[in-house]
């Protein structure tokens, strides 16, 4: 092995990456098991090295060297010899070109070829060979980059997690179908920041975008030879470097315009990031990076066979959070992205992964306490999806103290009470309360409880109220892909229709869903154009769609149902903002307010009487209404009602004592009505309906009712689900 173009200079060791200082670059790689690390340097992507240099020193498992005259946008990737010994874990192979995980930017795509492959494809014993073909000219290679940029007088808006309302987008699907912007911006961070973007989201109501990866990633051999692409990107390559195509000035600076332009409008980002895997796959994948670097420290291996992969990803390997090197790249990644960048927070895909240790999932785990001790991470949203499929993978409610969850049991409870399923109501008022029966401990907050009917990975609302069974057949994969088991219904019809009857009806339950979802303790995740009706045509898997079934359907808006849904949807929104009792920063408990003896929440059946532990137990009673109050400065008590239908036939519920001066404020049957006084003592609510009324007691009133409804022990408000208050 010789070196070709120059040696590298001695240096002290520093942050791993490549950190340009001026007058040359500092490189830096972690590999504890390797022999020896070449830089190499490229002319162009898909070419061959111009100059290939050893680095020169190692210190504690850290490759390191300095390199003169080196500028900003030189190209760079590393080849590591070691042993290559599968059954011990160890698959180094010098002719294979690696990608440096801290790449901050990354030039050319990949281009899949046998080559890149550690092993001979088609050989006995396939991985226990050895592949001796060079990769470099398949591979994207890592750019030097300058960081510099002008951030003028930025700040995060740091939106109250009480007022937070999460709105989760696919960047390049959000705005590919954007007729009223510049073509060559849409579905890149230039349409992200482009101001009538901004302008939608503010007139929406929104607080903060959720982004879907937007870090390199890399398209699946098996989807391109099928015509299809890794759409959504959860297939990560680079955890540092943005995916070139989502920046179409191929700038990074370009983020980081969108980010201050969106902050300016007082909306904050959190990027959806992906530490559970990589995009190198099980140990039959290819070795791009990770793999070629030092297999046995990044990835987790079967302990009695080191040559295997664990899948607790279901995505072929899984990240080895055991090791201090694996949580240092995550952490590091993650306080480039908020200190370079400016983002506000992360969700973490597969979460539970992070918290495994050897014995499992642990809340204690080095990379939670790793991040919450961090000055700079800890101030930031960081949300946990609080499972994976490996033993004990379903962790929700668990996860540490200030990080939130994306509650899965939300989803399903209210599709399965707007669906009309028996026994739900308990589940319900507990969903309704901020899911305390799942996350109340540890001093923890409503906001913990991530609230959502739809995600990325499933039906859109319009589906979800059309669709009884899934429409796969485009992925391609026999249908065996996506969940069988939506919690959908049709309403009459499984599919398309133009009856209006069930046009109406879907309609008025889809905003039945969006209500529940907005006056629910928590932190309510919309899904990007639920509000105005896109569909997916039945697909529930539309992670390789990268195509119209998947973007956003900008036309519907054009419609008077996709219209009037989306200002249905910014009403529920300026709501939401309005009255404080519809997003309370703590939980309820049926407490007094205030020595008035009315408590700060209360259940009630349509008859105005509050529900006692065999009403809880009902598993045929679809209807039911709860109250919550807050003192004022005044003396006086703020209310809000909240009546829910979930029956298929109209009810008139009685309003429980004391009476108040209540105004209906919604009503999702009649989704134009303006706001009106509520003259009788009782209220009618359709079939599969949602009715907010506000109202207030002033103190001379509250001091008459004398402890009406002040809770008794006969009178239990102890739901079906534990949840009491």
């Amino acid at each position: 092995m010789t070196d070709r173009g120059g040696t590298l200079q001695r240096d002290v060791p520093g942050a791993l990456g490549a950190h340009w200082d001026g007058r040359g670059c500092h490189f830096a790689v972690y590999s504890q098991h390797a022999e020896a690390v070449e830089l190499c340097l490229f002319d162009a992507p898909h070419r061959h090295e111009s100059a290939r240099l050893r680095l020169p020193d190692c210190t504690d498992g850290v490759w390191h060297g300095y390199l003169p005259g080196v500028r900003p946008s030189q190209l760079y990737g590393y080849r590591v010899h070691g042993p290559y010994r599968p059954e011990d874990g160890h698959r180094f192979n010098a002719n294979k070109l690696l990608l440096d995980p801290y790449a901050r930017q990354i030039a050319g795509e990949l281009r899949w070829h046998d080559a890149l492959y550690g092993y001979r494809i088609g050989s006995r014993r396939a991985d226990l060979s050895f592949d001796r073909r060079d990769s470099a000219v398949h591979v994207p290679k890592a750019v030097i980059t300058d960081d510099y940029f002008d951030w003028g007088d930025d700040r995060p808006p740091r939106v109250p997690w009480s007022d937070t309302v999460i709105y989760e987008m696919h960047l390049r699907g959000f705005t590919r179908l954007r007729e009223d912007l510049p073509e060559h911006d849409r579905g890149t961070f230039g349409a992200l920041g482009h101001p009538r973007t901004i302008d939608y989201l503010q007139r929406l109501g929104i607080t903060a975008v959720e982004l879907l990866p937007v870090q390199a990633y890399v398209h699946d051999r098996e989807l391109i030879e099928r015509g299809l692409a890794n759409y959504w990107g959860y297939n990560t390559l680079a955890w540092f470097a943005p995916h070139p195509a989502y920046l179409s000035d191929g700038t990074l600076g370009q983020i980081k315009w969108a980010v201050r332009e969106l902050h300016a409008a007082g909306i904050e980002v959190i990027l959806d990031i992906v530490f559970n895997h990589s995009c190198e796959g099980s140990e039959l994948g290819p070795t791009l990076s990770l793999r070629g670097l030092d297999n046995a420290s990044y990835y987790r291996l079967h302990a009695d066979d080191p040559r295997h992969t664990v899948n607790d990803t279901g995505c072929g390997n899984t990240l080895d959070f055991t090791h201090p090197r694996t949580i240092q790249l995550s952490m590091d990644a993650l306080r480039y992205w908020v200190s370079e960048f400016h983002v506000d927070g992360f969700r973490f895909d597969l979460g539970v992964t992070m918290g495994r240790e050897a014995y499992g999932f642990d809340p204690g785990a080095g990379f939670f306490d790793a991040l919450l001790q961090d000055p700079l991470l800890a101030r930031t949203k960081l949300i946990s999806e609080p499972w994976d499929i490996g033993p004990g993978g379903y962790q929700l409610g668990n996860h540490p103290p200030g990080i939130a969850e994306w509650n899965g049991r939300y989803r399903d409870d209210l599709r399965g009470y707007w669906r009309g399923d028996d026994g739900m109501r308990g589940a319900l008022a507990a969903r309704l309360q901020g899911s305390a029966d799942i996350f109340e401990h540890r001093r923890r907050l409503p906001y913990a409880s991530v609230n959502f009917v739809t995600a990325h990975d499933g039906f859109t609302l319009a589906d979800l109220v059309a669709y009884e069974h899934k429409r796969n057949e485009a992925n391609g994969e026999d249908g065996r892909d996506g969940t069988d088991d939506n919690i959908s219904c049709g309403w009459g019809q499984d599919g398309p229709t133009d009856d209006p009857a069930i046009l109406d009806l879907r309609d008025r339950v889809r905003r039945s869903q969006l209500a529940t979802l907005l006056f629910a303790l928590g932190t309510p995740m919309l899904l990007a154009g639920d509000e105005f009706g896109q569909t997916q045509n039945g697909n529930n898997n539309v992670y390789c769609q990268d195509n119209e079934t998947a973007w956003l359907q900008w036309r519907l808006l054009d419609a008077p149902r996709g219209a009037r849904m989306r200002d249905f949807v910014s009403r529920l929104l300026s709501l939401r903002r309005e009255h404080a009792l519809l997003r309370c920063r703590n939980f309820l408990h049926g407490r007094d307010i205030g020595n008035s003896g009315l408590p700060d929440l209360s259940w009630f059946d349509e008859n105005g009487k509050r529900l006692t532990s065999a009403d809880w137990r009902n598993d045929i009673a679809h209807l039911l209404a709860v109250r919550r109050g807050a003192a004022r400065s005044d003396g006086g008590v703020d209310l809000v009602l909240l009546l829910f239908n979930g029956d298929r036939a109209a009810h008139r519920f009685s309003l429980p004592q004391p009476a108040a001066a209540y105004r209906c404020l919604i009503d999702t049957a009649d989704p134009d009505a303006g706001e009106r006084a509520v003259e009788d003592p009782s209220c009618e609510v359709a079939a599969h309906s949602v009715v907010l009324l506000a109202g207030q007691l002033e103190a001379r009133q509250r001091d008459d009712a004398g402890g009406a409804d002040a809770p008794t022990d006969e009178d239990s408000n102890e739901s079906a689900d534990g949840m009491h208050d």
